[in-house]
């Protein structure tokens, strides 16, 4: 089976306007989140999906494969599903959120090699430790998963409630997903449901209609950019680091 790791990278942005192109430490974010996908082992290629001339131009400029796309998607996974529409040779799609400069190129492999290794599973995404001072964080969304590893639900409140002490440690959901290409394709054209819509959460129409989540734990998370505040704890970062 092929993988392909596709990152969405969308010029408009309400907090951040043309984030893709903003600079972290000489080079601008979509180069530097590109630059770890391609360490990732397991996918066979990397494309970067755009709905700006200007970052295909940028996108080219390093090398890198880039794929225009409509400027109307409501959503990322619309975007990631136009792409992997044509390219059927893909099996597998990891979608790589493009305001992540520091992704582990290790999770790109796992979250493939988890549907590679689980053919009953659909899609599969992240989680990490939920800290005390995100509990009632709606934008932390929390997520319970199954003995088997698999999600049961995810929410902006907390969950499990705490009736008693936690017997173990809250989980809180990474937006990172991996995708079988036929179910990717079903999933961007099913209308919202009702939990979906409740929660402002797209994970919960595969739930609702009874598909599969692997969910694979994790011990840190990577630092996403979202605003000024962000880009300048990044640039300090890599700063700091000499990357």
């Amino acid at each position: 089976m092929k993988v392909a790791c596709i990152i969405p990278s969308r010029y408009a942005s309400t907090r951040l306007p043309g984030k893709p192109l903003r600079l972290i430490a000489g080079e601008t974010l979509v180069h530097r989140v590109y630059e770890r996908a391609i360490r990732a082992k397991v996918p066979d290629t990397v494309i970067v999906a755009t709905d700006h001339e200007d970052i295909e131009k940028e996108v080219r400029s390093f090398g890198g494969n880039v794929v225009m796309t409509s400027v109307n998607h409501p959503t990322g996974t619309d975007r990631l599903a136009e792409v992997a529409e044509k390219y059927p040779e893909y099996d597998i799609i990891v979608n790589v959120q493009g305001d992540e400069p520091l992704i582990d190129p290790d999770i790109i492999d796992n979250l493939a090699r988890d549907l590679l290794d689980h053919p009953e599973l659909d899609m599969a995404t992240v989680a990490t430790p939920l800290h005390k001072d995100e509990y009632d964080d709606p934008s932390a969304v929390k997520v319970v998963i199954s003995r088997k590893g698999e999600a049961l639900y995810f929410s902006r409140s907390l969950i499990p409630y705490p009736r008693h002490d936690f017997v173990e440690a809250p989980l809180k959901h990474v937006g990172i997903y991996a995708y079988r290409r036929d179910f990717l394709l079903a999933y961007a054209k099913m209308a919202q449901t009702p939990l979906e819509r409740t929660e402002s959460l797209e994970q919960l129409r595969a739930l609702e209609m009874g598909y599969k989540i692997g969910v694979i734990k994790l011990n840190s998370e990577d630092i996403g950019i979202d605003t000024e505040e962000d880009l300048r704890k990044a640039n300090e970062y890599f700063e700091r680091n000499h990357l």
